[in-house]
């Protein structure tokens, strides 16, 4: 998968190698966990950005009227992501926004980096880029959680949600 990274309102730090870093290792986890993510042809825009920006999102795309921390915007269902070959021209599988205020005080409230979080959030957003959901039952919530909570220990991030076991 490639990533298209763009930076806004977000301060140095992410990782030694900065947030571009952060969000190509935490794909990378992705596609260890989900290999339906690492297919090369995948193109991910990932925005860092502000609350208000994330605002103006939610209101526009999602009609609430809030800052959240993350933003996905799929733009393939999962059965075509599924059944998408190895090869061929690049296909977008959608975009992903997070907002620095949302994310850091969230961050100071687990009492966790800001670095772990945005990796969470990434890995998240991600998993729902490539259909996975939380929102429908608790079977696939605990599925959502299983992948992400995997997908972090790659990156030696413990467990976010603290009452499971980590898995590799």
């Amino acid at each position: 998968m490639e990533l298209e990274t763009d930076i806004e309102d977000w301060p140095e730090g992410g990782w030694p190698e900065g947030w571009d870093a952060l969000a190509e290792r935490a794909a990378s986890a992705v596609g260890a966990v989900a290999p339906e993510i690492a297919n090369p042809r995948l193109c991910v825009s990932l925005l860092f950005t502000c609350d208000a920006e994330v605002h103006t999102l939610n209101r526009e795309w999602r009609q609430r009227d809030k800052p959240t921390n993350v933003l996905s915007f799929p733009m393939l269902e999962r059965e075509e992501l599924l059944d998408l070959e190895q090869d061929g021209p690049p296909v977008m599988l959608g975009d992903i926004a997070l907002a620095h205020e949302t994310c850091a005080r969230e961050a100071a409230e687990k009492g966790v980096s800001l670095e772990h979080h945005a990796a969470h959030l990434i890995v998240h957003g991600l998993l729902h880029l490539a259909g996975h959901d939380h929102v429908h039952s608790d079977a696939e919530a605990e599925a959502m959680e299983a992948l992400e909570i995997a997908a972090l220990a790659k990156l030696g991030i413990p467990d976010p949600y603290g009452d499971r076991d980590l898995k590799e």
